[in-house]
């Protein structure tokens, strides 16, 4: 974890939050995923033509991360439908990293040490307790469906981020790589939209067109960071670190959508501070 993976990491963290949060804020949620994947599905072709082609290898992990992507867009947008930004980011996000710790640690022998692993730990129970702290309070009672519906979230976010990051070091182009994901994961969705809403899909786009292609852009930003520190560092760490988005997600959720951000969430927002600081001593 060298400062200029560290650094990377972090600010695809920050425009990870943001492209969620413009998801989030369009409240029709096939309409909001449309655009964002359609957006990047449209960069991903444009980049294309620039970068080399992936290597045979890593097509098979192309094909499976874009399945992979396709469910994790249909389960946050399922999340974000029914329960609070501040509440459901932190929750999806929050159950990825000792997911991906474990994974890389059985199948791949990257086996955390010592320090690394408890900052993993450490840096994992803030982001718990940001996620925890929003399903308790007299004004917020727990959703299961919601809450369900992030782990889930969660879950598929663990699954993608280890087979992408075997692909893209198998790849022998993180560009092409990012590129060739966004194409096979983009078209799903607004194909699916078209389906569904058919003539009536452009109108209603239109109002939501320039927060939504800011939404892509963002995404496919972030995405691509990240793809390319698992060139640089071994996934666990990473997987933990990229999570200081929920720091981020959470202030959004007070500021622009006027979400709960009392005592105990700046408390366990302190415990993800403490936990990448262990982490990046280990590395």
């Amino acid at each position: 974890m060298t400062p200029l993976v560290t650094l990377a990491v972090l600010v695809a963290a920050v425009t990870h939050a943001s492209w969620n949060a413009i998801a989030h804020h369009i409240k029709e949620q096939l309409l909001s995923f449309t655009l964002i994947s359609g957006g990047g599905a449209l960069i991903g072709l444009i980049t294309a033509v620039f970068v080399p082609l992936p290597a045979a290898g890593a097509w098979p992990y192309l094909v499976i991360s874009a399945l992979l992507h396709i469910g994790y867009y249909a389960l946050l947008m399922r999340s974000f439908t029914l329960g609070d930004f501040g509440q459901m980011y932190p929750i999806a996000r929050g159950t990825a990293p000792l997911v991906v710790t474990v994974i890389a640690a059985v199948f791949l022998d990257e086996v955390p040490g010592g320090w690394q692993l408890l900052g993993v730990a450490v840096a994992c129970a803030g982001l718990t307790g940001l996620a925890l702290w929003g399903i308790r309070g007299k004004d917020t009672r727990p959703h299961w469906p919601a809450l369900l519906a992030a782990g889930a979230t969660g879950l598929s976010i663990a699954l993608y981020t280890v087979v992408d990051g075997v692909g893209v070091r198998a790849s022998g182009t993180p560009l092409g790589y990012i590129a060739w994901l966004m194409i096979l994961q983009g078209l799903v969705i607004p194909a699916y939209a078209l389906w569904r809403r058919r003539a009536a899909l452009i109108p209603q786009l239109r109002p939501y067109a320039a927060r939504g292609a800011l939404g892509g852009l963002l995404s496919v930003s972030a995405y691509a960071l990240v793809l390319w520190a698992q060139t640089k560092a071994p996934l666990a760490p990473i997987a933990a670190l990229r999570e200081s988005s929920i720091i981020v997600g959470a202030a959004i959720g007070a500021l622009f959508f006027k979400e709960r951000f009392g005592a105990p969430r700046v408390a366990a927002a302190g415990l993800m501070v403490i936990g990448i600081g262990l982490m990046l001593q280990a590395g």
